[in-house]
């Protein structure tokens, strides 16, 4: 009697405690999302800012206005059409930053040195809030699969994660990672 006891005690620990740790999971789930949107949006606008001081060239800098307008333009709902229009950004800069002297040059301009030091700053915190986010994803997928999770739908009806894939790594011109 004491021993089935027991065992209903332990189970029914075990089972909140994973519930427990997959809400935790979730909750950072949707923290990366948060992060990662609130990265993307401003490094729309940053890339905006320097297109709109015109650096580092009148040629270049329509071309990277357009793709942070069409990256500000794009659906957040559809992580297809956004994770495409946010790695043609990230390819755009990447193209005009590439050098470390195109960087220096842009930073010679009024204004310039603070708006390369804010672009450098924004396209990391890309790279880590996409990596927080699918690190995060990733550890809410491996509790998930467990076969106590799915057997007892500890997950309720919340939606399965998923991650969100593009080209994030910054112009190499901005120095060593």
């Amino acid at each position: 009697m004491w021993l089935l006891l027991a065992l209903v005690v332990f189970l029914a620990w075990y089972f909140s405690s994973t519930a427990g740790r997959l809400d935790r999971l979730h909750r950072r789930v949707d923290a990366g999302w948060v992060s990662l949107d609130r990265s993307l949006m401003e490094r729309s606008s940053v890339s905006a800012e320097v297109a709109a001081a015109m650096l580092p060239e009148p040629m270049t800098a329509v071309i990277i206005a357009d793709a942070a307008h069409g990256a500000r333009r794009a659906d957040v709902d559809d992580d297809l059409e956004r994770s495409l229009a946010e790695s043609n950004l990230t390819q755009v800069l990447a193209a005009a930053f590439d050098e470390p002297e195109a960087i220096a040059e842009c930073a010679e301009a009024p204004g310039g040195e603070d708006l390369m030091a804010d672009l450098d700053s924004v396209t990391r915190r890309v790279e880590l809030s996409r990596r927080f986010l699918n690190d995060a994803v990733r550890a809410c997928g491996d509790v998930r699969y467990q076969w106590i999770v799915r057997t007892f739908r500890l997950a309720g009806r919340t939606p399965w994660p998923h991650s969100f894939e593009m080209a994030d790594s910054p112009p190499e011109g901005f120095g060593v990672r």
